[in-house]
């Protein structure tokens, strides 16, 4: 037999019916499968965790099927409390599988330590800008009998004088000592 005469044949037909219903029905067996173990249609709310402790984040989690993943702290936020959430992702209202990470950024005790820099005989004009871009705000400014007018000749916090290197928490307050311009 030639393979013209297979091709038209009716044998070749019934071979290629039976194998595109073997292919349907492997199909078709496949997505149901797929769908039974996908949970397909099934999604968890994601809850607002934002100002929430860490442990009162992991109870709703917990109660919404989901898996709790902290992430690295970041910048300190005085608008929340210590230790809570301040992001999350997914974000509220998010739908997602049971049993997906959600992560969360939590908030530190604190502001991180920045060193001081070394501002001595330096203007004002120079060391306002340069501790403000450290993260600092300048307090006091109180004038002293010295030639250097406007002259920064001590850096305090708190009453103390502070050395050039000394780590203070950002967004601290520092007040400064300049000289006013006349003979001591």
């Amino acid at each position: 037999m030639s393979i013209i005469k297979f091709i038209v044949s009716k044998t070749f037909f019934k071979q290629l019916g039976l194998a595109i219903l073997a292919l349907v029905v492997f199909c078709f067996l496949m997505l149901q499968w797929l769908k039974s173990t996908t949970n397909h249609g099934e999604f968890e709310t994601v809850p607002d965790l934002k100002g929430k402790s860490q442990s009162v984040a992991q109870m709703e989690l917990k109660a919404h099927h989901l898996i709790l993943q902290i992430q690295d702290s970041a910048n300190y936020n005085p608008n929340y409390p210590k230790f809570s959430v301040i992001e999350q992702e997914p974000v509220k209202g998010s739908k997602v599988k049971k049993n997906r990470k959600i992560y969360l950024t939590l908030n530190p005790s604190g502001y991180r330590k920045v060193e001081v820099p070394n501002l001595r005989e330096r203007t004002y004009r120079q060391a306002e800008p340069n501790l403000e871009a450290l993260g600092f705000k300048v307090g006091k400014i109180t004038y002293v009998d010295n030639l250097g007018k406007d002259i920064v000749l001590e850096l305090k916090y708190k009453g103390k004088i502070i050395k050039p290197g000394q780590k203070l928490p950002k967004t601290s307050q520092i007040d400064l000592v300049l000289g006013n311009g006349k003979r001591p």
